[in-house]
């Protein structure tokens, strides 16, 4: 074995405690890691938000939008259910328990092994999966053509399948080495090449946002959307790069291990089966929202709007207006910002320790960071919530309501907001909540609630969008889900370990929920004043995120600190806590 990798797995494994440290040290352990992936999605979000912004500006909530939300998607998915999903929650408890008891070698061979394994795995599913779109494609050649379009985008970009899920094992190679930074801030570059992509061929192919032919600028439009599928293959392939510096250090290298069936990796494989299932379970209901919201919607065909399809002798009106599943992307992305910026970064940094702790005989300090891990993603989570409600329109307004962005879009986007912000805090818990169960290598209680999820998820939301809530309906059936879930999976989980001891949560939870009333007070006061900026233009929305958002973060963390939440502490930085502290 390479020396270099002796002493980085010896390094590390100092790194991770044999006994149990104190409850604040542990806190601001995970909290501080948490903090620097946060900054880091933080810049990632926000470029994120440019590529949404300019993707808007140059597509439009059309046909070529919904179709590249659609095909994009679908690698996404894989990258959730492989990369970030069964494999890598099964594979972090092992390893991370296999560097606790010093042994280098096995955690050397364990990780080669599980990277030649996914490489298999996914290099077969993509050829099966250009295979079956490729034959699609050839014996469906009358299908609509916004379908035909995201068939053909996704057998483009599938191959960063590969790519992405990699990225996402590798990382989580790294995260348990406390190895935070790069993992952290490869999306960067991929949203960094989206937006170059986006401008740079838009400005080549002479794209116009006011074109008023609006057959050639739907075949512009398409051209661009293959464009920027082939430039998300050179962004994947970037990301993993970006990654080597530190997987070298951490003494990881790439390498075919000849016999990788070892029992660790049938261990692995076995308690990753039930998390594929969920997670797959959960994956197909976010991909059967996205296929609804494009099949449910109004198309244009040879220039004509489509506005019925015909079921049982009937003409069936189609409940969605056309680029619905672009609509309802956009507002995704935009409560999934504050969720990605520290609900999933805290539930990154947390797994490694509740993975080294899960399985000790006391397991005082598995439930104590627990609970903290809880009551920070409320303190966010809550806050969240009210906050995008509050902010929803200005936010909208300057992100996307320019070039082929219309104010009605702008207000269908808000509607479907205002539902997805109200289950932040149902989100932000299940990030933890899903990791504590794999911690306990209790894979089965997540795959049961996936059911749970998206049998609720369609019960709800399949008649609603036939009302008047139209695409927000899918909105308040994922509020409604989410919801359920995360507070069925706690409960369970309360039962399964004996007692969380959540009484103790009950009075920083409670002062949250009263700061969080506080916050929407004082920001709806805000907008009465004869001072505050009421219009629509850019500069307005400007002002108006600023003002809500100085007032709200002012009230919201001065009213937790003046109550005396402990998680303040760790949240926010020292310099800025003191000053939070002394206001009030």
């Amino acid at each position: 074995m390479p020396g270099v990798y002796r002493k980085r797995m010896s390094e590390t494994a100092a790194t991770i405690p044999t006994s149990a440290p104190a409850t604040t040290e542990s806190s601001r352990s995970f909290v501080g890691h948490a903090k620097l992936i946060g900054i880091l999605t933080l810049v990632s979000r926000i470029l994120g938000m440019a590529r949404e912004s300019v993707a808007a500006h140059y597509f439009g909530a059309g046909m070529v939008s919904s179709a590249f939300t659609l095909a994009f998607t679908i690698p996404n998915l894989f990258r959730k259910l492989f990369g970030e999903g069964a494999l890598s929650a099964a594979f972090i408890p092992l390893y991370a328990q296999a560097i606790r008891r010093h042994d280098e070698d096995e955690a050397r061979r364990f990780a080669a092994a599980s990277v030649n394994l996914l490489t298999l795995i996914l290099f077969a599913i993509t050829v099966v999966g250009e295979l079956f779109l490729l034959a699609w494609i050839v014996l469906a050649p009358g299908m609509r053509p916004d379908w035909m379009l995201a068939v053909k985008l996704t057998a483009l970009m599938l191959p960063y399948v590969v790519l992405i899920c990699g990225t996402a094992f590798l990382s989580s190679i790294l995260q348990v080495h406390h190895r935070f930074g790069a993992p952290a801030a490869a999306p960067i570059l991929l949203n960094a090449i989206h937006i170059v992509a986006i401008v740079l061929g838009a400005r080549l192919l002479g794209l116009s946002v006011r074109e008023p032919n609006a057959t050639l600028a739907e075949a512009l439009q398409t051209k661009l959307a293959y464009w920027l599928g082939a430039c998300v293959l050179v962004a994947g392939v970037g990301q993993i790069a970006m990654l080597w510096p530190a997987l070298r250090e951490v003494g990881f290298r790439f390498e075919w291990v000849r016999h990788f069936w070892t029992p660790q990796v049938r261990k692995m494989l076995v308690m990753s089966v039930p998390v594929a299932i969920g997670a797959g379970v959960l994956q197909i209901s976010v991909l059967m929202d996205k296929g609804i919201s494009l099949a449910l919607a109004q198309y244009t065909h040879d220039g004509q709007l489509v506005t019925h399809f015909h079921a049982f002798g009937h003409a069936i009106r189609f409940p969605m207006e056309v680029g619905a599943n672009a609509r309802l992307n956009w507002a995704q992305f935009l409560y999934q910002f504050p969720l990605g910026v520290f609900a999933i970064a805290l539930a990154t940094a947390i797994f490694p320790s509740l993975s080294a702790d899960a399985l000790e005989n006391d397991r005082g300090r598995f439930k104590s960071v627990l609970r903290q891990g809880i009551e920070a993603t409320m303190f966010e989570g809550l806050a969240a919530s009210a906050g995008l409600i509050l902010v929803r329109y200005p936010c909208i307004r300057l992100l996307f309501e320019h070039g082929n962005i219309t104010p009605h879009d702008t207000d269908l986007i808000a509607r479907s907001v205002l539902w997805y912000s109200g289950g932040i805090w149902a989100f932000s818990m299940l990030q933890i909540v899903n990791r504590a169960y794999y911690a306990l290598h209790d894979t089965v209680t997540p795959l049961a609630m996936s059911v749970v999820n998206i049998v609720l998820n369609l019960v709800v939301e399949l008649p609603l969008v036939w009302t008047g809530l139209g695409e927000a309906g899918m909105a308040v059936g994922t509020f409604v889900s989410f919801g359920v879930q995360a507070l069925l999976m706690l409960y369970m989980l309360d039962r399964r370990v004996g007692g969380l001891e959540l009484r103790k949560l009950a009075v920083p939870v409670a002062k949250m929920f009263v700061a969080m009333l506080l916050m929407v007070i004082a920001c709806v006061a805000v907008t009465k004043l004869p001072l505050y900026p009421a219009g629509r233009s850019r500069i307005d929305s400007v002002v108006q995120l600023i003002v809500l958002m100085t007032v709200g973060a002012g009230m919201y963390c001065g009213a937790c600190a003046a109550m005396g939440v402990e998680v303040l502490d760790h949240v926010l930085p020292k310099r800025l806590r003191s000053r939070v502290r002394s206001a009030v």
